[in-house]
């Protein structure tokens, strides 16, 4: 569980640091623009200017430093206009090829006053009814220096959710080959005991045919030897066959109920009709079993246990409910998380494991239905039909 808080912190902590960088980014990209933008702004009043001068200039004015100032405008977009809206000049700007010219540059000169990028030209400053106008747009370069930090952010995004998702699968990957490995070490250190239990059995038999601790002791032994055969197929994909529910859960019912307090009342709610779905019924029983197991725990011994099979539309539900503490709502799914643990004494593996033998082995899925502190809690499997 501490494990888990920690990858939880260091995943919230990578966030953190990406959303601040990617808006430190965006904040200094956005004063270059600013920058930028108001350079551009003296150069069109520099250029309007020289504009204007060329246009009040005789033969005896020197135009250099004039032309100079209006050539050297290579990048900023201008349409220069009368006081009719007529076009007049313009530079920088690539007419679309099957574009009619004087339509374009209008509406693309309209767009510009709108943006507030415009600057009149008056021949007399006492008559305001004549002049010209200078219309500009931003440069090819600050147009794109605008559109990128967003770029940028998107990508720093893009960069921290393919590291969380790949630090989750190798997260998951390292997981569940420890589990792998563990399960299958477990059933192998397992087989030889076993073995030699069902051998003393087998002799303690035929020594005493009539004395029932010994037939209590092989059904023990066929226990064990089916727990081991659950954790050897941990990791492998058995094949679910086509099985009458109604006899699995009876079966995984009648150990548990055995091995449960008198004090904890058990409760079946079967149809009549015979309920059939593909399970492997060894691991499936184990689901059951640990959600009993687990609702018995939950009551401290005394309560009602009761279990439901239904036959739905598209799936078989069965549904474990109990009479016993009940789960906080905000920890639901949290249940499901490899560690999560109420007791003192447990690792926190079983409904993990029970979630992954349903959501992989059988296409299924279980889930917390209903719970309420103090009054007890609802799972529900779901089987496809």
């Amino acid at each position: 569980m501490r494990k888990i808080k920690e990858f939880k912190r260091i995943r919230t902590i990578l966030i953190i640091v990406a959303v601040i960088i990617a808006f430190i980014s965006l904040f200094v990209s956005q004063s270059l623009v600013r920058d930028l933008s108001r350079e551009e702004q003296n150069k069109m009043e520099l250029f309007a200017k020289a504009y204007q001068t060329f246009n009040a200039a005789d033969e005896n004015t020197d135009l250099s430093m004039v032309l100079a100032v209006i050539t050297g405008n290579k990048t900023i977009p201008v349409i220069v206009t009368d006081d009719k809206d007529a076009i007049i000049s313009w530079l920088n700007i690539e007419i679309p090829g099957k574009s009619d010219t004087v339509s374009y540059l209008s509406s693309y000169a309209e767009r510009m006053r709108q943006s507030g990028n415009s600057i009149r030209l008056f021949f007399d400053e006492s008559d305001e009814s004549q002049y010209n106008e200078v219309c500009f747009d931003e440069s090819v370069l600050l147009t794109r220096l605008t559109v990128y930090p967003y770029i940028q952010m998107g990508v720093v995004m893009l960069f921290v959710l393919i590291a969380i998702f790949a630090l989750l699968s190798f997260k998951k990957t390292e997981q569940n080959r420890v589990w792998v490995g563990l399960s299958k070490e477990t059933a192998h250190q397992l087989g030889t005991p076993i073995s030699s239990l069902m051998a003393w059995t087998e002799l303690l038999k035929d020594k005493y045919e009539d004395d029932e601790l010994i037939c209590e002791m092989e059904k023990d032994v066929h226990r064990l030897e089916m727990v081991a055969e659950r954790f050897s197929k941990i990791g492998s994909l058995p094949e679910p066959v086509q099985a009458d529910m109604v006899g699995v859960l009876n079966n995984v019912i009648e150990y548990v109920e055995h091995r449960s307090p008198a004090t904890v009342r058990f409760i079946k709610d079967f149809p009549d009709p015979p309920v059939n779905a593909r399970v492997n019924s060894s691991l499936f029983g184990w689901v059951i079993e640990n959600l009993c197991k687990n609702a018995v725990d939950a009551m401290d011994g005394k309560g009602t246990l009761k279990i439901t099979l239904k036959e739905e539309k598209s799936v078989v539900a069965i549904e474990v409910s109990d009479t016993g503490k009940g789960i906080a709502k905000n920890t639901w799914k949290s249940v499901f998380d490899p560690g999560y643990t109420t007791k003192q004494r447990g690792w926190g593996l079983g409904l993990s494991l029970a979630r992954r033998i349903v959501s992989d082995y059988h296409k299924g899925r279980i889930f917390v239905l209903h719970s309420e502190l103090g009054k007890g809690t609802t799972f529900r499997v779901e089987l496809p039909k």
